[in-house]
Formats: C-alpha cells, sequence, structure tokens
C-alpha cells in the first residue's frame, strides 16, 4: 500500500468504493491535511487554493461519520454561485451512493417545487447557494433542526458578492450547530469578521503562502499598445493557440465587446456575465465544456465556481483588482495535476504598475512583446500544417483518394496544395503589426519620471485632477478595502468600464471616487448596486445621493472635503484646472 493513499485513513467501506470507481488512489495534499485531523468535531478552517481538491476535503471526513439511510437534513454546504453548488452536489452524490442517502440542491434559477419535492423526499446533505438557502429556511421547507454542521465553502467569494446577510441569517438559524467549517483561499477582514463571530477555537490548516505560485501554472505577460489592447489580444491568441481558454474581463460590458470582436476575427468565442438568464448561461457553459467555443470571455463574477476540465490558457486583460484577483483567476487552469498557463495582456504603463504592485509576490513572469506579424504567420503556417500531417488515417478512404486523383487530372499538383492551404488558413485573422506603435510607447514610458510610473503614496490613483463628479463613499481603509477594490466594485455595481472611473483616493473612513459623465450617469440611475457590494449602507441610499451632491465641486485643498460653497449650493460639475 501507498505511504499516501486513501487507505491508510481507515475510511468507510462504502466511501472506499466509491473513491475506487472514480480512480482515486492518492489524496490531493489538502485532503491529506484534513483526513489526518485526530478529530472532526471541531471547528475548522482552511485556506487552500481552487482546483486543490477541497470538495472531497471536507465531504470525506463529513460523510464518514453520516448513519447510512439517513433522511433528515444533517449537512449544509453553502457555495457563491450555482456551478459550484451544482459541481459540489454531484461530488457529494456519488461519494455517498453507497450510503443510500439523499442530497438536495438548492439554487436560483431552477423549478422552485422540484427543489421542495427533494427536500420532502428527505435528503441528509443540502447544497446551495445562500439566496436560496436562506429563502427554503424562511419558507419552512428546509427544516434545520436536524442540521449539526454547515461548510461554507469558498467564504472569501460570498462575502465578496454581497451574501453576509443571507450568510449570518442562515447560520442564526441553526440551532443545532455543533460544527463550522470554511474554506476560503484568501482571509480579508470581513472572512475573519464572520469567522470570530460563528466559530469557536477553529482549527486551522493553510495551503498558501502569501504570493505563492502554483507550481503547475507558468506565468507570461505580453505588452501591447495601450488603445490597441483588442488587436494585442487578438496577436497572443494567434501566437499562442489556446484549446480552450478563458477570457477575464472588468465588466459585463467589457465582455460583451470582447467576444463579439474575438467572434469576428474567426474565433469561436463566447461571453459570460452576470445578467444573463440561467439558460444562456447553461448554453453557453455547455458549449464551452463540448469544445463548441474554445475562447470563454468572462466577469470575475460570472466565473465563480466555474469546473471545467482542461482550460489550457487563462487571459488576464488588463491590469488585475489585486493580488488575490490575479491568484484565483490564474487557478483556472493548472488543475487537477495539468500544466496551465496564465497570460496577462498589458500595455506598458500597466506593466509597471503591475511590478509596483506584485513586487514582493513570489511569482515568476515570463516578459514579452506583442508578437509580430512575420512570427504569427510563422505559426499559423506551422499550425496548418501540422494539422494537415496528422490528421487520422480513417480520412484515406477509397471516395477520399478517388477525389484526389480527379483533381490532379485538372490541375498541377502544387497549384492544388497552395489552394488547398489557402482554404485551410482563408477565415482566420492574420494578425495586427503592432511593434512599431509598442516600441513609440516604450520610448516614451523610459524617458517619463520614474515618480509619474507608480501610484502616489500606494493608496489612490491620483496624479491629476479630477475630470468627473466625486463621490464620496463611507467605506475606508479601516473597513478593509484598498484601491483596486473600490475600482472593481464601482465598474461592476455600475457596468462601466473603468476608463469611465478616474482618481480614487483612500481615506481611513471613506473614499473619494471620481466618475466620469457616463459613470455619473449610471449612479443617478441605479445606485442598488453599490449597496450590495458593500459600498453603501442598506438603507442610507439616499444618504449617499446627498454626499454625492455635497462633494461634486472640489475644494482648493487637494485632500480637504468636498464642501458647498459661500451661497449654500452644490456646484453642477467639477472645476476645470
Amino acid at each position: 500500500m501507498s505511504e499516501n493513499s486513501f487507505m491508510r485513513y481507515d475510511l468507510r467501506e462504502e466511501l472506499q468504493v466509491a473513491i475506487a470507481r472514480k480512480g482515486f488512489s492518492t489524496p490531493t495534499h489538502v485532503q491529506e491535511k484534513v483526513l489526518s485531523l485526530d478529530r472532526f468535531d471541531r471547528d475548522l478552517i482552511v485556506r487552500a487554493k481552487t482546483g486543490s481538491g477541497k470538495t472531497l476535503a471536507f465531504l470525506l471526513p463529513l460523510l464518514q461519520e453520516l448513519t447510512v439511510s439517513e433522511q433528515q437534513p444533517r449537512i449544509l454546504v453553502l457555495s457563491p454561485t450555482r456551478e459550484l453548488a451544482q459541481q459540489t452536489a454531484k461530488e457529494a452524490a456519488w461519494l455517498s451512493r453507497h450510503l443510500n442517502v439523499s442530497v438536495a440542491t438548492l439554487v436560483g434559477g431552477l423549478d422552485m417545487s422540484a427543489q421542495i419535492r427533494s427536500l420532502r423526499d428527505g435528503a441528509a446533505i443540502i447544497v446551495g447557494t445562500p439566496g436560496r438557502t436562506l429563502d427554503h429556511i424562511n419558507r419552512s421547507t428546509l427544516k434545520t433542526e436536524g442540521i449539526t454542521t454547515i461548510v461554507l465553502d469558498e467564504g472569501d467569494h460570498m462575502l465578496d458578492m454581497g451574501f453576509r446577510e443571507e450568510l449570518e441569517g442562515i447560520l442564526d438559524s441553526l440551532t443545532s450547530r455543533s460544527r463550522t467549517w470554511l474554506f476560503s483561499a484568501t482571509m480579508p477582514r470581513e472572512v475573519k469578521e464572520l469567522s470570530r463571530k460563528y466559530l469557536e477555537q477553529p482549527v486551522f490548516i493553510s495551503l498558501i503562502e502569501e504570493g505563492e505560485q502554483h507550481d503547475d501554472i507558468a506565468h507570461k505577460a505580453y505588452l501591447v499598445p495601450f488603445r490597441r489592447k483588442m488587436e494585442g489580444l487578438v496577436n497572443v491568441l494567434l501566437w499562442e493557440r489556446p484549446r480552450r481558454g478563458l477570457i477575464f474581463c472588468h465588466t459585463r460590458l467589457e465582455t460583451m465587446k470582447v467576444a463579439g470582436r474575438l467572434v469576428e476575427e474567426g474565433f469561436n468565442a463566447g461571453a459570460l456575465h452576470g445578467e444573463m438568464t440561467q439558460r444562456e448561461r447553461n448554453s453557453v457553459l455547455s458549449s464551452f465544456k463540448n469544445g463548441a467555443i474554445s475562447l470563454l470571455v468572462a466577469t470575475n463574477v460570472a466565473a465563480r465556481g466555474l469546473d471545467v476540465e482542461g482550460v489550457s490558457h487563462v487571459i488576464q486583460i488588463g491590469l488585475p483588482d489585486d493580488r488575490d484577483t490575479f491568484i484565483h483567476r490564474s487557478g483556472r487552469t493548472g488543475r487537477a495535476g495539468r500544466e496551465g498557463l496564465n497570460i496577462l495582456v498589458l500595455s506598458p504603463q500597466e506593466a509597471g504598475k503591475f511590478k509596483y504592485m506584485f513586487g514582493s509576490a513570489k511569482v515568476d513572469i515570463e516578459w514579452k512583446n506583442v508578437p509580430d506579424l512575420l512570427s504569427i504567420a510563422r505559426a499559423q503556417r506551422e499550425d496548418a500544417e501540422e494539422r494537415l500531417l496528422t490528421l487520422k488515417e480513417a480520412v484515406e478512404t477509397e471516395d477520399y483518394l478517388q477525389w484526389a486523383e480527379d483533381l490532379l487530372t485538372r490541375a498541377a499538383p502544387k497549384n492544388l496544395v497552395a489552394r488547398l492551404l489557402y482554404a485551410l488558413t482563408a477565415n482566420r485573422s492574420a494578425g495586427y503589426d503592432l511593434s512599431s506603435e509598442l516600441e513609440r510607447e516604450l520610448r516614451r514610458k523610459s524617458r517619463a519620471p520614474a515618480d509619474r510610473q507608480r501610484p502616489q503614496g500606494g493608496r489612490g490613483i491620483a496624479g491629476r485632477r479630477p475630470r468627473g463628479t466625486m463621490l464620496r463613499l463611507g467605506k475606508g481603509l479601516a473597513d478593509g478595502w484598498d484601491v483596486g477594490r473600490v475600482l472593481h466594485s464601482v465598474c461592476s455595481s455600475l457596468d462601466v468600464d473603468r476608463s469611465e472611473v478616474g482618481a480614487i483616493r483612500m481615506k481611513e473612513d471613506h473614499v473619494l471616487v471620481e466618475l466620469l459623465p457616463f459613470a455619473l450617469s449610471r449612479f443617478e440611475a441605479d445606485s442598488r448596486g453599490l449597496v450590495r457590494c458593500g459600498l453603501i449602507e442598506p438603507g442610507k441610499e439616499k444618504e449617499a445621493e446627498l454626499l454625492y451632491q455635497h462633494s461634486s465641486r472640489p475644494s482648493r485643498g487637494r485632500d480637504k472635503p468636498y464642501r458647498k460653497d459661500r451661497q449654500g449650493k452644490t456646484g453642477a460639475r467639477s472645476r476645470r484646472h
């Protein structure tokens, strides 16, 4: 028996049979750490990466103690997204099959009556998203008095998505809860606050060193001209030729623009964002999984919980919001022992900011200029030749051979092959000539003073006078917010490109955000997204609007508060300097 084998943990026979049928013999690192605990009846916090095998890490010990043929809810697993909840439910179903217990999946976007029937029929394991699970608790369709264990899977993402109120409501309703297990890749302030409130003397397991590099993921960064980022992405894709790639954008609008442009360029691409219907979402995910589309363009929130095998490349367009975002995105590739490649597409200016932000991260990145036309042409030629020369011999049937002979009587062999190669490659983009433009930007950047190439003070995007309207929001450094998180939350909540957000100035108890005209119009039309993300406290929407009006005209002092003019009127526009 292997020293590092599931057999050494004395798992019940029903679990051993299920694991063996799946072909699993050796536990992952996180599974080994959890299964090696001397007891499982305590609260637990585990920091582990996406794709590390954490689902089995909590299911195996919990199912080890579950009564055979149990029909009452005993275990509750909460996940941030439908996809992750459904994937976890599938794992629980095959693993518990021989225990004769059922799994109920409680997620939004699916038939409520079917979920109620599954609960009435008897389910020992409940897997759900916070909103739908709390809905069932409030309807009394989910009986919680027998639930002794709750697992918060990807707790950081549930809180980041604004589920704190739902999580606390669920936790408060579990009167028989004897243990709470929290799995989270990161430990921001909100996660620590939640754990202090609901977990008692938890065992802490961490498999993540701050800034640690995933051994199975290589990192590259391609420099592209600032105003030709889309063309730069096309060149990178033509050069890298991903079998299955996940492309990250910041907003819904960006995903639609990027996916549409890639389709125009001849790529099989689709968009995934938070405002799609469940049917649309399922359709594009199915196409990505079965290979009908090879490139999925997604926002961070929409991609959470995705578990798609064989993602060869992750591509991040523009500057990641923060280190955790960078690491979590890259973790979508290099899973289950497979190698993966994480690619950044950055302008020279963004590259400088990235190096400043991530200077202490233990990540080796290969920096390269955007591929040129000659290199792309060579790569496309090699690709076409490989496709032709590696076709299966099955195509050399009598029908095809006879067809070839007929064609050779009507055209010279060399001319015929040339025409076939043209037909094979005609619909592909040839790429864009970006080298000269990139070189000019690099020269300009090298001549720029050093203090203009990094964020001032490390706390905000500053260095120029406001061009838009300043908005004051009541969350600051003391609340655990930083520039990257604010920028991402504002862009996502208002559904605007990050170019519509100007200066961000972090203070201890608040943040000043400059909204350019389009972002301002989005805020004036609907500010509820800023409530959901936590920048505006629930019930204080009107107060936030007053703050916006109050701060729309800057005072002369750069760091002084924004205030009304002498007549008590609020300026309609910011001053131009």
